[in-house]
């Protein structure tokens, strides 16, 4: 089965940081994504969607990420059944967050928080593994000439 979802958006709101009864952290948010047409002469709808990050990827969005801030999510779609406070029965559906990263600036370009939170990002979130200094460099082949490659006869039958 597949269940995979990539979105990007706004945050509606900060984000809500809450630790479960074990101790594990979640945060809940959502987010504000526009729609990829519009009619001619209409304002471009937007669809809101709610958003769960555990543990580390919880931490991350409740430190860096506020109001406004453009998120980009991968993640896997679930639905969850509850009873509201009337008894009804209802289904939650939502993103359960695998990876979170920085999708750009506020749109009126200001920060509320202080400094900029692009620059505070962790430089664990996207980085490739250290490579030990044993281990020599591949060739790069993006600086080649022409006088790299031999020419090869074709005119031959081919041996299949």
């Amino acid at each position: 089965m597949l269940n995979v979802v990539a979105i990007m958006g706004r945050l509606v709101a900060d984000p809500e940081l809450r630790t479960t009864q074990s101790g594990t952290n979640v945060c809940s948010f959502r987010i504000a994504c526009d729609r990829n047409f519009a009619r001619q002469g209409e304002q471009r709808q937007a669809d809101f969607i709610d958003i769960v990050a555990w543990r580390q990827q919880a931490e991350f969005v409740s430190k860096y990420f506020q109001k406004g801030s453009l998120i980009a999510i991968e993640g896997s779609l679930q639905t969850r059944q509850y009873q509201d406070k009337n008894g009804n029965n209802r289904t939650a559906v939502e993103v359960v967050a695998n990876n979170v990263n920085f999708a750009g600036s506020k749109s009126n370009g200001s920060n509320q928080g202080g400094g900029s939170y692009q620059n505070a990002a962790p430089s664990y979130q996207n980085a490739a593994p250290a490579r030990p200094a044993a281990v020599e460099a591949a060739p790069s082949y993006s600086a080649g000439n022409a006088d790299d490659f031999a020419v090869i006869d074709d005119s031959d039958d081919l041996p299949f």
